[in-house]
């Protein structure tokens, strides 16, 4: 896409941004990948050498998907990929920008990222609705029971203590109701646990959205791609079809697309998302740019 469609489709998602009562973030994969988190490549190879000289395994993803021979060897790989994904700083500060952005404004965010970087970048947790999981989460692998625990302090001895690509025995996680190896928090299976605080955040969003239904909602869609558009993409596509004053926006690199039947009410920007939102607060600090009230409280 030329650079001045682009430049004009950006003033318009901030004019959007700024007219809206409410605004429903949908946000998937591709948000992560501007901010750094790239699962293949120099990151890949410089954090996973000997598993790739071992296995020659080509991505990060892939990779936690190997039959480990040893819960051991299982640990190692994977708390290094818990790390580096879920605790370790971002490499850019792209979520940190998107707040900015949104500053003052009424909004929630609906997330099939596991990564847990809009809470880490200051976004309020009864703002954020994590619909598969949570990369800092374990569960019983059974399950044997509904209740994740927080991993920081094994994965951090995990990253520490292990050698020669293995963790030592007694750091491998289990259950502490049935003794059964513990997995993480990620719905990969049926096994997925949706505990107390799945709940709590799914009855959050479902409050924001029927507090939404009419009115100028902007429902802005970061980094979603087609593996699981019956989470996020195709919600905002019906939601935005059913109101006449919403606005639909589509940010994605080399997936930006709106349907024709929201066409005319609808943004699409064809661009790295880290990019974007640089050039959205630049359009927005610019000299007689928009504004708003951006101490506002948002409520519902």
């Amino acid at each position: 896409m030329e650079e001045n469609v682009v430049a004009k489709d950006i003033t318009r998602l901030v004019e959007a941004v700024a007219s809206s009562d409410a605004i429903i973030v949908g946000a998937g994969a591709g948000l992560s990948t501007a901010a750094g988190f790239t699962y293949a490549g120099e990151r890949f190879e410089s954090l996973f050498p000997d598993f790739i000289e071992t296995y020659g395994f080509t991505d990060m993803y892939s990779a936690g998907f190997h039959p480990y021979s040893a819960l051991e060897e299982h640990w190692a790989y994977w708390s290094r990929y818990i790390w580096c994904n879920r605790y370790e700083p971002a490499p850019k500060d792209t979520y940190g920008k998107l707040l900015h952005l949104l500053q003052g404004k009424d909004f929630f965010v609906l997330t099939t990222n596991v990564d847990h970087r809009f809470q880490l970048a200051g976004f309020p947790k009864d703002r954020l609705f994590y619909t598969q999981g949570d990369y800092g989460l374990w569960q019983c692998s059974v399950p044997c029971h509904a209740k994740t625990y927080d991993n920081f302090e094994a994965v951090k001895r995990m990253v520490e203590e292990q050698r020669d690509m293995k963790v030592p025995s007694e750091l491998v996680p289990r259950c502490p109701r049935c003794g059964e190896p513990m997995s993480m928090n990620l719905r990969a299976d049926s096994t997925f646990v949706e505990d107390a605080g799945w709940h709590a955040a799914a009855r959050r969003y479902d409050d924001f959205l029927r507090a939404h239904n009419e009115g100028k909602v902007l429902y802005l869609e970061l980094g979603v791609g087609m593996n699981t558009p019956a989470i996020i993409k195709y919600p905002f596509w019906r939601r935005a079809y059913a109101n006449p004053n919403a606005t639909y926006a589509c940010v994605n690199y080399g997936e930006a697309y709106a349907p024709g039947e929201i066409r005319d009410r609808s943004i699409t920007i064809d661009a790295d998302i880290d990019a974007m939102l640089e050039e959205a607060l630049d359009t927005l600090q610019a000299p007689g740019g928009l504004t708003w009230n951006r101490n506002a409280r948002s409520s519902f």
